[in-house]
């Protein structure tokens, strides 16, 4: 896979959702997290509702404004699984078992390292 910025805005799921980010493929990966289980992105509390980023630095990148966290048991679909587009609240995401409930994509579980970077525990 090649770390080559082919985007920095996509509209995914029948043009519904935006993925904003220094993305190098069409499954949410960006030049800073893109394994094979990099299929995320995640909605700030600072942002329009139909946005979303790949991570932190992308959003540090590209937004213009500093992070707004989501509370963790906010009920704001907040997670889009890269692959089939299904959209999570942080809850669901985190007790998924690394995988998307809707298409079986499996998530990278480092990402656990970063909850405290996207969600208000």
């Amino acid at each position: 896979m090649t770390n080559q910025i082919i985007a920095q805005e996509q509209r995914v799921g029948d043009n519904k959702l935006i993925i904003k980010g220094q993305l190098i493929d069409t499954h949410t990966r960006c030049s800073h997290y893109h394994t094979e289980l990099d299929i995320i992105a995640l909605k700030f509390k600072c942002c329009r509702d139909s946005i979303y980023y790949p991570c932190f630095q992308c959003h540090e990148e590209l937004a213009g404004h500093k992070i707004e966290k989501l509370p963790v048991e906010s009920e704001i679909k907040a997670i889009v699984c890269g692959k089939c587009w299904y959209e999570m609240t942080a809850k669901e995401y985190m007790e998924s078992q690394l995988q998307c409930p809707s298409c079986h994509g499996h998530f990278n579980p480092k990402c656990s390292l970063h909850y405290n970077l996207y969600f208000e525990m």
